[in-house]
């Protein structure tokens, strides 16, 4: 089985439409759960589309086969997203993201792998991801497996220390079997990156701690299947891709803006956020 065939035939790397799927099922998942985080989610759902959609290597019928790639969210504040796309590409059900964050749901708001197929690792307090990554990836080599560990990152968990201790580790075992994919929004929290811990030169950063990097628009899906299907970036050295993406992308009115962090799509904010996504008006 190879790369290509091995994931979700039903969207034919019609990957822009599966990304529309996702985020109207986040948006309508936040809503009825009343929960927060759908600009993070909207910022990483062409990331997300891309991977589940054209790159990754899976089997949704069988989510323990040996040989799928590996996915860690390790911006698990953004569980939404995830679900939907394992829904779309037949781990389970559609109907089970209407239960999101609700009484006896299996969708809890940060990313739980249990009890369904598909999610490799419960993610929540930033900063773990790449660790957890780390060891997958660092055992997938030392068995010969030719699999692939994927990580979408916030880039404000790249303040956290143990980032950064896992990047040397990652670059000192040579694991170029393992991609970063930084969701670079520029916002976290209550302000932006660089009013809260100044991230750049951040490209830069990444080369110094040995690791291979390029930078491109996280919402280009041509950009995105083209430079995830050229791995490794370097033999022998791990792949940082840093994704530039807008915190809300696809409904205007919450692009770039701090309050959709926390804040739930509800009333006519709900309606007018569901319009412009099925129209693709982004002045919503």
């Amino acid at each position: 089985m190879n790369r290509s065939e091995a994931c979700h035939k039903a969207w034919q790397n019609d990957t822009p439409m599966l990304a529309k799927h996702i985020r109207k099922h986040a948006l309508m998942m936040t809503n009825r759960g009343n929960t927060a985080h759908i600009g993070s989610i909207l910022s990483m759902t062409d990331i997300i589309a891309v991977l589940y959609g054209a790159v990754m290597r899976f089997d949704a019928a069988k989510p323990d086969w040996i040989g799928r790639d590996r996915f860690i969210l390790s911006k698990g504040h953004a569980a939404a997203g995830v679900y939907a796309a394992l829904a779309e590409c037949g781990f389970f059900s559609t109907d089970i993201l209407k239960s999101h964050c609700q009484s006896n749901s299996p969708l809890c708001g940060h990313l739980t792998h249990k009890p369904l197929p598909g999610i490799e690792h419960s993610t929540g307090s930033l900063g773990h991801g790449l660790s957890v990554a780390c060891g997958r990836a660092y055992s997938l080599k030392k068995s010969g497996s030719d699999s692939r560990v994927f990580v979408v990152m916030g880039d404000g968990e790249c303040d956290e220390g143990a980032i950064w201790e896992a990047a040397l580790f990652a670059a000192h075992h040579q694991l170029d079997n393992l991609v970063v994919i930084i969701d670079r929004n520029h916002l976290q929290s209550m302000t932006t990156t660089e009013n809260t811990v100044k991230l750049e030169p951040f490209a830069d950063k990444w080369r110094a701690f040995g690791w291979a990097v390029d930078q491109l628009d996280g919402h280009d899906h041509t950009a995105l299947n083209t430079r995830l299907t050229t791995l490794p970036f370097r033999s022998n050295q791990p792949n940082c891709l840093i994704a530039n993406t807008v915190k809300g992308c696809g409904v205007g009115f919450m692009e770039n803006q701090v309050l959709w962090h926390y804040r739930s799509p509800q009333g006519s904010e709900f309606i007018a956020a569901c319009h412009a996504l099925e129209h693709g008006d982004n002045s919503a």
